[in-house]
């Protein structure tokens, strides 16, 4: 049924863990069979993205979760690519934004979050790699809140769902556990 679709985009830095973001939620879903091989950094799909770790081109896969078929759309990040960005933003229902727990958000998740708000999106922030040596979680938060603020969100943009994450585990909840950093 058509009610159970959703469309989001996922929005994040260099480095901050979309790729494996996206492989967990491909694995763990069980959209592909357990005995079938799927290559790491499935949505990387020409040589250059697979070299650089950048998305240059906006592509889609999609999970089941429950009764919801949710289709996940790799935006590029950099404003080079703004037409492609565009595109994509007018075509989801949402966006994740996914930020380092250490670096915060940067130039790219500012470039691609405007135009996220621009398209009147509500965005979920991921804040991963929280299992790190180093992460701050709850700094990285403001500063998402503070770059929200500064990009004209409105009262209910600003009324984000947080979750937390450690991708490359693939553990993700509401809140930090704290067996999580003794993975």
């Amino acid at each position: 049924m058509i009610e159970n679709l959703r469309n989001i985009a996922i929005i994040a830095h260099v480095d901050h863990g979309k790729t494996t973001i996206v492989d967990k939620l491909l694995q763990q879903s069980g959209t592909f069979g357990e005995r079938e091989t799927v290559a790491e950094r499935v949505m990387d799909s020409n040589d250059l993205e697979r070299e650089r770790g950048i998305t240059i081109l906006a592509k889609n896969t999609a999970i089941k979760w429950n009764d919801y078929r949710i289709n996940i759309v790799d935006t590029p990040g950099h404003a080079d690519f703004g037409g492609e960005v565009e595109r994509v933003m007018s075509m989801v229902d949402s966006v994740l934004l996914l930020v380092d727990a250490m670096d915060g958000p940067m130039p790219q998740t500012r470039f691609v979050t405007q135009k996220a708000f621009a398209n009147n999106l509500k965005p979920i922030v991921v804040i991963n790699k929280v299992d790190r040596p180093g992460a701050r979680p709850d700094w990285v938060v403001d500063q998402v809140f503070d770059l929200f603020v500064n990009l004209g969100a409105t009262d209910e943009q600003l009324d984000f769902p947080i979750i937390y994450a450690s991708a490359l585990n693939g553990i993700a909840g509401k809140q930090i556990i704290m067996t999580w950093l003794m993975i």
